[in-house]
């Protein structure tokens, strides 16, 4: 077993994602342990209700389990941990339009905390240079929106859901943040 785990440990998140397609429950639990940790800490950036958390977690993870198949990967220019999080910020959006219909309006966002998240720091080392910086200029609400909407392929509806702001505070600040992009890399 310990062999298992070593090899599995050597192998990258796509090659993980092709195995649980094949139902290789090792490979998930890997998946699971290695991509869990910070995939509960962007989600509880983006949502405050740690039962809302848990959930989307779960929905995640058996998503992941029930369509590793339908992974395209780097065919088509993807990861697999981007594909892990499409999912989950999808069904975020989906928890938030369900609680939506049956309760008041789902918690605002986490308050930003004072050290920079670790996937701002990967923002950062990701997209360097003059784009980094001008990202790094925006005001963290306009940022936000980007984020959700170019970063994380999310529409206007969903970026409104997901950061409890109505459509047109998101379409304002959508355009406020591509302006001042454009004035800060011209």
């Amino acid at each position: 077993m310990r062999s298992v785990r070593g090899a599995l440990h050597e192998l990258d998140e796509e090659r993980l994602v092709r195995l649980v397609a094949r139902g290789d429950r090792a490979a998930f639990e890997e998946l699971y342990r290695r991509t869990s940790p910070w995939m509960a800490l962007r989600l509880r950036r983006r949502c405050a209700d740690e039962q809302i958390v848990a959930e989307v977690m779960q929905e995640t993870y058996l998503a992941v389990w029930r369509a590793a198949g339908a992974f395209a990967g780097s065919a088509v220019g993807g990861t697999a941990v981007g594909w892990l999080w499409t999912i989950a910020a999808r069904r975020l959006v989906d928890a938030f339009r369900r609680r939506a219909h049956h309760a008041e309006p789902p918690p605002a966002a986490a308050p930003r905390p004072v050290v920079p998240a670790a996937e701002e720091e990967a923002l950062a080392a990701t997209v360097g240079g003059d784009v980094g910086d001008a990202l790094g200029r925006l005001a963290p609400e306009l940022r936000q929106v980007l984020q959700a909407m170019v970063l994380d392929g999310l529409s206007v509806r969903e970026t409104a859901v997901l950061l409890g702001l109505p459509e047109g505070t998101v379409k304002t600040r959508a355009r406020r943040a591509r302006i001042a992009m454009r004035e800060a890399l011209a």
